[in-house]
């Protein structure tokens, strides 16, 4: 069973900064997509960016120019640096993963991430 776990997430001022991980108890090298999605409190959960085994991204317009999502094959893990961070970027934020040829389709169990003064 293929499990993933997030952390590095807290409390942080408007403006500031935090990087998430998304550790994979799987070789991350034979995953197609590994994404962040984040969920506010009485919103539906989103997507906010995505990074592919051959390393495109794709981001959020919200998160645009101000998140970088990036994957370390050998750590079997996955991260989001997140900067100039804003009061609605607090979420839940949970990692999700995808092999096409297995069906794959793990989430973890999230972190919160608050931004307030």
């Amino acid at each position: 069973q293929v499990q993933v776990v997030e952390s590095g997430g807290g409390v942080v001022q408007p403006g500031g900064s935090l990087r998430l991980s998304c550790a994979a108890s799987t070789r991350t090298f034979s995953i197609n997509v590994m994404a962040w999605y984040r969920q506010a409190p009485g919103k539906q959960r989103e997507f906010v960016a995505s990074i592919t085994g051959a390393g495109s991204t794709n981001y959020a317009d919200s998160v645009k120019g101000r998140f970088t999502v990036s994957r370390d094959n050998r750590k079997n893990t996955m991260y989001l640096q997140m900067s100039s961070l804003k009061p609605e970027d607090s979420a839940v934020y949970y990692c999700n993963v995808l092999q096409y040829i297995s069906g794959l389709n793990v989430w973890g169990q999230g972190t919160q991430v608050t931004v307030s003064s």
